[in-house]
């Protein structure tokens, strides 16, 4: 019953906002446009429809917040006004009651709130669609803060997702507009999302890559995971001070230099694409704080782990490769690589895919190197690849994603920020690395435990060998000789038979040629 009338609240939502003209601008059946029109009636749709949908995903509640957030990475799917109008989906969600978080810490722990912390805040300092997070101190003096899961977040997804899936299934059936948004395929991934940020445990372990990795960079910190509290409904970290970032004035009044600021932005995340493969992928205003304090003063604050991109090595020289030739304009270069990569039908025509991609790089250029957007480029690309019938790897649209959150901070923070001047450094010393020495010499360093083990026992594998091949050899042979001599036989039994029945025919002949006498 309670999923009866959920489903009845998200319809009437949908239909309150206007969302049937939004998704479903061609009914295919005219009835049910007609219906909607009777039970809407008296609705107000003034408003934009990015807006409209952005309000009636708040309307209906935290998972719907949260798959706004993820539809607004699938800028390959969606019209840009309604992608923009997403990304202002931040975690603007009101509180659940403190009494509960403590409840679910101690259930979590098996001991009282005050056996763990000296100190815990009940008022949290921050609200998301999955978790909220308190401050608290632990025994030992250090300074924490600790992260919540929503109570009974999983019966309440699945109740939303199983609800989304039918939806999704009607958007299709309904309206050619329906089949070409794709809504089956976009709630798939949601479920994915969502389900790998349910599990506090593997952000946890997140925070941790990314933390070793950014340690000799100097330019961001990531708070340090307090391994023995967490659990994959609660986390405890070390607490992080701050500045946001989009308080520009008050970092300018602190002295922070802004311009270096963007440059380091840009810096911190190609380091995590192409020297890690393994980038932070919620890279939106409110994950990102900067530093104020003497020792650490101007470096950015990382947080909320929930969403990371990993890359292959065949990812990044694919992205990598991609960028020079699209700053060369080597555009039949680029279609070579959708090609070579296997996301493109290897039967289609270079030249085709070559003029496609001309058409919509090629208009980029006819501005200063410091107004492309390397975020738009990829989304064209990612485009044009569509109507080749491709299907662009999920991890390349959570990186396009992320580089467009990078890009708009960082020409926020620097307008005359020239992202490619940052970039190009980066591709161009992957590249070397991919091709020369270095490379060879990493390689060898990684096989060499395995080559320590294996050449001193050479010797006595290739006598293994050349005993195994002698056996064998010896053993074909004699099976090849008997099968010969049976062979040998057989003809002896077929020549000496017929023989003797042409005998017995020449006797009958003369016997009876004597009878015939």
């Amino acid at each position: 019953m309670s999923r009866l009338f959920r489903g009845i609240f998200i319809v009437w939502t949908v239909l309150r906002f206007g969302l049937d003209e939004l998704v479903l601008s061609s009914f295919e059946k005219p009835w049910i446009r007609l219906l909607t029109r009777i039970v809407s009636v008296g609705r107000n749709l003034k408003a934009p429809r990015g807006e409209r949908l952005r309000l009636a995903l708040e309307r209906l509640g935290p998972i719907f917040v949260k798959f706004g957030q993820v539809m607004s990475t699938r800028r390959d799917l969606l019209p840009t006004d309604i992608a923009d109008e997403l990304a202002h989906l931040q975690d603007r969600v009101p509180p659940f009651e403190s009494s509960v978080a403590v409840a679910i810490i101690e259930s979590a722990f098996g001991r009282s709130i005050d056996k763990i912390f000296t100190s815990f805040d009940r008022t949290p300092v921050a609200s998301a669609s999955i978790a909220q997070v308190h401050f608290a101190i632990l025994p030992d003096g250090r300074e924490v803060a600790v992260k919540v899961l929503r109570p009974n977040m999983l019966p309440a997804i699945e109740k939303d997702l199983a609800l989304m899936r039918m939806m999704a299934g009607w958007v299709e059936s309904l309206s050619a507009d329906g089949k070409r948004l794709k809504p089956r395929e976009v709630v798939a991934e949601f479920d994915t999302h969502l389900h790998d940020e349910l599990d506090l445990l593997r952000e946890a372990a997140n925070a941790a890559q990314l933390r070793r990795n950014m340690q000799g960079l100097n330019l961001v910190m990531i708070p340090e995971m307090v391994w023995d509290f967490c659990m994959p409904n609660v986390m405890v970290m070390q607490r992080m001070k701050g500045v946001p970032i989009s308080q520009v004035q008050r970092l300018r009044d602190a002295g922070v230099d802004i311009r270096k600021l963007a440059r380091d932005g840009v810096t911190i995340f190609f380091t995590q694409v192409f020297r890690d493969g393994f980038f932070h992928a919620d890279m939106h205003p409110g994950n990102i704080q900067v530093s104020l304090e003497p020792a650490t003063f101007g470096r950015y604050i990382s947080l909320d782990f929930g969403i990371v991109g990993t890359l292959t090595e065949v990812d990044k020289e694919y992205l990598a490769q991609n960028f020079i030739a699209f700053f060369q304009r080597d555009y039949k270069r680029v279609a070579e690589l959708h090609i070579e990569s296997g996301w493109v039908p290897a039967r289609t025509r270079v030249d085709q895919l070559e003029s496609a991609i001309r058409a919509c790089c090629e208009p980029y250029f006819d501005r200063p190197l410091k107004e492309i957007s390397l975020g738009m480029v990829l989304m064209r690309l990612f485009q044009t690849s569509r109507r080749f019938q491709v299907e662009i790897q999920p991890q390349l649209v959570l990186l396009q994603k992320t580089l467009l959150n990078i890009e708009g901070l960082g020409r926020q923070l620097d307008p005359e920020l020239d992202l490619w001047s940052t970039a190009k450094p980066f591709l161009e010393k992957w590249m070397r690395e991919q091709v020369g020495p270095e490379k060879l010499l990493a390689e060898l360093k990684a096989e060499a435990p395995t080559y320590a083990k294996l050449l001193p026992a050479l010797p006595r594998l290739f006598h293994q060998f050349l005993k195994t091949q002698s056996s064998s050899n010896r053993r074909e042979l004699v099976e090849l000789l008997a099968e010969q001599k049976r062979t040998n036989k057989l003809l002896q039994g077929l020549v000496y038979g017929g023989l003797g029945f042409a005998l017995g025919l020449l006797a009958m002949q003369v016997m009876l040629r004597i009878r015939l006498f």
